[in-house]
């Protein structure tokens, strides 16, 4: 079994940073995709960023050149550091676990972490 817990959330004026943290346990599969989603009131959940198990990422379009997604391996964390912080950023931060295998996909969320961006 996997379990994903997030941390670092919190309320921060625009303009201002966080970096969100999400340590993984479990079984996690040398092929996966971690990333972060968000999900803000009365919309539904959306991609924020991902990071493959080679390191590769990939942003949304609303967060390029703001947010930077890291992970490390050996840790089993993974990071989403947030800077220019804008009050649409607020949301709830979800961390996913994709793991890979035989052409299937496993997917695990955390709880989530509750981001507010406000003056």
């Amino acid at each position: 079994q996997v379990q994903l817990v997030e941390s670092g959330g919190g309320l921060v004026q625009p303009g201002g940073s966080l970096r969100l943290s999400c340590a993984a346990s479990g079984s996690i599969f040398s092929i996966n995709v971690m990333g972060w989603y968000r999900q803000a009131p009365g919309k539904q959940r959306e991609l924020v960023a991902t990071i493959t198990s080679g390191g590769r990422t990939n942003y949304a379009d609303s967060v390029k050149g703001r947010f930077t997604i890291s992970r490390d391996n050996a840790k089993k964390m993974v990071y989403l550091q947030m800077n220019s912080l804008k009050p649409e950023d607020t949301a709830v931060y979800y961390c996913n676990l994709r793991n890979i295998r035989a052409g299937l996909t496993y997917d695990y969320w955390g709880q989530g972490t509750q981001v507010t961006v406000s003056s």
